[in-house]
């Protein structure tokens, strides 16, 4: 990868070459589309940043760090998840897809970023966005990555060279201030969008089967049916496709959500379609029926929904002291906080001061209103607490409900009322909800140590100022929401992207750790289950501190592992705060001589107790490694004392999770396998090269392809009897695992027929019957096979037969080398053989060199290494050792090309010893 950044500067315009332009996202037709589409494609380039990328698998995630790391950065942490996101597809389409070089181009704006990624594929074809089945089909294995560029990006687009394509997408920084969902800006009023006439409004009423109970006059005018033609009917019957374009939501399931807008088609009486923007919002009426009120208008008419709120001239004036009299910041203060976790520590600090209260908090409702978060507090210890879940109480009581204003005279009086001061010494309370479109969002309360200090007319103000703050909570808990979400993604996929990476099981446990250490949790345990019938082992423990990974993983091990439930979702974990907290009490109480130890023996294991104690303190929750429907383990994730774990952290653990197992999963299958095959390889291999009086042997070996320990070449040396020895050495036709089958049939059939007495034509011909049975799975075999007698002058006498294969070579101690035997016909093609064997003395010094054509045929371009080649090597091999001349041999192969073999090689070498010279 090459980078380079160049400060300041102006980028050529881009020059799109054909009659094809770029695609852009299409944009709303209202002021918010028009300020954005009038401005010019490129502003003033305060900064880039280019990198170039190699058409492989690993390049996609380098990408995706380039990218974060240079807009973090230029500070936009607020697109950077939405920029990796689109550039990893991207990216991906490139390198992996188009399998060309990537180049990336960060270009930074006063409004945002520009990025570009080029490949070197111009003729690629890239879908039209007005194509619905290529656009809006989200299991369409093509333009997923323009699909993403059409749903999160401001604009984007496609330009074309000769030689290049490039996609391009601009993402622009939000400007909302808290408070607003979204506002269009202030337009002179011949700017404003044009509509058909008067802007019809349909307001449609759907009960909960989905039928349409309501239809207005408007509705009427621009779908054409009357009231009573689709009174009754449901709603769906009337749409144009069953889903939203661009989505996996059906109106169906749209409906039952508490809101929803967005966009889907109309069939009009006329069979006409008309595209609407909608509205959704689920109510309740007086008897409790559920129904769905919907507004509908004209999609380029959005607009309207869309203009900022417009307020009496004299409600703009500022006060007569010049303060703003806008009841929100009357209470936050101006200039608001611009995120959250400010907004929501300013509004607790001002309700305590509004009451002149000791304490305040504020708790945010989850998804479902069963349960309030904890999320700021002032002058309470529960700020430890952050995150910790209280349920929402329904019963009919004054004090019983979180929906209602409450006022708590004394605590002490109600005990467990308000869970979250227990045990801070606060006696009075008031507490009141925030509520936005009548739905629980929150509540927020303040508390005093002095009992009766509210009553009713505190509650009063308390929840006006709560009413004031409960749209701007709302509306920056949702924008928090959904960075958090897509921060997800982009977290997921770099996730996806690492554990598919390795399928060695010790670096996926690792990685387990690693991605939720310390971004998920401060501390996590992995336990593994080997089957159904053994119990959870720790395998892999980590901590943000390296320190206190020995204490935690001791700690862990001393007690009973959590239980393997495969039901979905995280479960809370007691045992290891309760456990630690003991051992550190006892461990206190030795220390100071309270249980009748010596204190000074005691005292130097107190600081690590103290530190795990104080690690595992928070809240531990486990979660199951469910794979192929079998638990497989369990991933433990843990806080540091008195923190609990967002809803949000957990959802994305439990995604998290969901990926993992299946990687462990594919990871013990992967190690399984390699151990059988590697068991069973071993098996075709000869035990041990026996000891020859007066002989010297030499045998490499070496197996093509990763993992392969055996392939179609074999070796083997052995007694046969009377001081006789046989050898061997062959090539089953191809590699791999197949012609390894044959291999072990070869080798063990020669053992078997040598030491029956037969000769060597006589054993071969057998041999070659053998491989013919097998049929279909028969392969054809080169063997060079021979006895070897040492005799007693120090010489050694061979009888050969070279059916097919490379023949032997001599080496003399003059230095010339010859062939040792002449070729005959190989084995498995034809039935009847006329094999006779050949008889060789070695004279002391003289070396037998047998190879296999893995050898010979080593290459290098065009060229081959070849019979004239090996014996060119073998020349230079004069008085060396066996071992030396093999391992000469094997030098000279790998010398001769750079790539890896292709070919199994194996190399026998049998030397007479006589005078030799060192190496």
């Amino acid at each position: 990868m090459t980078t380079g950044l160049i400060p300041g500067g102006q980028p050529p315009e881009p020059q799109p070459t054909g009659e094809l332009m770029p695609q852009q996202r299409r944009e709303p037709a209202g002021p918010a589309a028009l300020h954005v589409d009038n401005r010019p494609r490129s502003s003033v380039i305060t900064a880039r940043a280019a990198a170039s990328f190699e058409p492989v698998g690993r390049s996609v995630a380098t990408a995706r760090s380039f990218v974060r790391d240079t807009l973090q950065g230029w500070g936009f942490a607020d697109i950077v998840d939405d920029a990796v996101v689109l550039t990893s597809e991207l990216v991906t389409n490139a390198v992996v897809h188009a399998g060309t070089h990537a180049e990336v181009l960060c270009l930074r704006t006063e409004d945002g970023v520009r990025i570009e990624v080029a490949d070197r594929y111009p003729e690629r074809e890239v879908p039209l966005q007005s194509s619905a089945a290529t656009m809006c089909s989200p299991d369409r294995e093509g333009g997923r990555g323009l699909q993403l560029c059409a749903a999160l990006a401001t604009r984007w687009g496609v330009d074309y060279t000769p030689t290049h394509k490039n996609v391009w997408f601009q993402l622009d920084l939000p400007e909302r201030p808290v408070g607003t969902r979204s506002a269009g800006p202030a337009l002179p009023a011949d700017l404003l969008p044009l509509a058909d006439g008067r802007v019809r409004v349909a307001v449609l009423q759907v009960d909960r089967k989905g039928g349409i109970s309501a239809w207005n006059e408007d509705a009427e005018e621009l779908f054409g049916y009357p009231a009573a033609d689709v009174i009754g009917k449901p709603l769906t019957e009337l749409a144009a496709w069953p889903h939203t374009p661009g989505t996996g939501t059906g109106i169906a399931e749209a409906l039952r959500l508490s809101r929803w807008e967005g966009t889907y088609g109309i069939r009009g009486a006329d069979g006409r379609v008309a595209q609407v923007y909608a509205s959704h919002l689920r109510v309740r009426d007086t008897g409790g029926e559920p129904s769905t009120v919907c507004l509908l208008v004209r999609d380029h008419e959005r607009a309207v929904l869309q203009s900022p709120s417009r307020v009496p001239a004299t409600d703009q004036s500022p006060a007569s002291d010049g303060q703003s009299t806008d009841p929100f910041e009357v209470f936050i203060g101006s200039p608001a906080p611009d995120d959250l976790d400010g907004l929501l520590q300013r509004t607790v600090e001002r309700a305590r001061d509004m009451l002149d209260a000791d304490s305040a908090f504020l708790l945010l409702a989850t998804d479902d209103e069963t349960e309030l978060e904890v999320r700021a507090s002032t002058g309470l210890p529960s700020a430890r607490q952050r995150f910790a879940r209280v349920p929402v109480e329904a019963g009919p009581g004054r004090y019983g409900s979180a929906r209602m204003p409450a006022v708590h005279d004394d605590l002490a009086a109600v005990p467990g009322a308000v869970p979250l001061l227990t045990g801070t010494g606060m006696r009075s309370v008031v507490t009141v909800p925030l509520k936005v479109e009548g739905r629980l969002t929150g509540s927020l309360g303040v508390a005093a140590e002095a009992p009766g200090r509210y009553t009713n007319e505190e509650a009063l103000r308390l929840q006006f100022a709560a009413d004031r703050i409960a749209l701007a909570v709302e509306s920056a808990r949702l924008g928090e929401l959904e960075r958090l979400r897509r921060g997800s993604l982009s977290f997921l996929v770099e996730a996806s992207d690492l554990l598919a990476g390795t399928l060695d099981r010790d670096q996926t446990l690792a990685l387990m750790a690693q991605m939720t250490v310390p971004t998920l949790a401060t501390w996590c345990a992995v336990y593994t289950i080997a089957d159904q019938a053994s119990e959870p082992y720790l395998s892999y423990v980590l901590h943000e501190d390296e320190e206190l990974i020995d204490g935690i993983k001791s700690l862990l091990s001393k007690i009973s592992p959590p239980d393997p439930v495969p039901t979905p979702g995280a479960r809370v974990w007691t045992t290891p705060a309760e456990v630690a907290h003991q051992a550190a009490l006892r461990g206190s109480m030795r220390s100071l001589g309270l249980s009748g130890g010596s204190a000074h023996q005691v005292t130097s294991g107190i600081g690590p107790t103290l530190a795990t104690a104080s690690a595992v303190g928070g809240e531990t929750v486990v979660l199951p490694l469910v794979a192929r429907n079998r638990v497989i383990g369990m991933l433990t994730l843990g806080k540091p004392t008195d923190e609990h774990f967002r809803q949000e952290i957990l959802e994305l653990a439990e995604d998290l999770s969901r990926r993992a197992a299946l990687a462990l999963d594919n990871a013990r299958l992967y190690s399984e396998r390699t151990a059988i095959s590697q068991s069973l390889q071993r098996s075709l291999l000869p035990p041990g090269l026996p000891h020859i009086d007066g002989v010297e042997v030499e045998v490499i070996y070496r197996a093509a392809g990763e993992g392969n320990e055996v392939g179609g070449d074999f070796y083997d040396l052995f007694p046969i009897g009377n001081g006789a020895y046989g050898f061997a050495i062959g090539d089953v036709c191809g590699t791999g695992p197949n012609a390894a089958a044959v291999t072990g049939l070869a080798r063990h059939a020669l053992r078997l027929l040598a030491r029956e007495g037969l000769s060597g034509p006589a054993v071969l011909e057998r041999l070659n019957s053998a491989i013919l049975d097998e049929g279909d799975r028969s392969r054809f075999l080169t063997l060079l096979y021979g006895e070897l007698r040492p005799q007693e002058d120090g010489s050694a006498e061979l009888k050969v037969v070279c059916a097919g294969h490379p023949l032997p070579l001599r080496l003399r101690q003059d230095g010339t080398v010859t062939a040792a035997a002449e070729p005959q016909p190989l084995l498995g093609v034809i039935e009847d053989l006329d094999l006779y064997e050949e008889t060789v003395t070695l004279d002391p010094g003289d070396v037998l060199l047998c190879v296999t054509d893995g050898v010979t045929e080593r290459r290098e371009g065009t060229r081959m290494l070849g019979d004239d080649g090996l014996a060119d090597v073998l020349t230079t091999c004069t008085g060396l050792t066996a071992g030396a001349v093999a391992a000469r041999i094997m030098r000279a192969v790998e010398r001769f090309a750079s790539d890896a073999p292709s070919d199994d090689m194996a190399i026998l070498a049998m030397r007479v010893p006589g005078i030799h010279r060192d190496v």
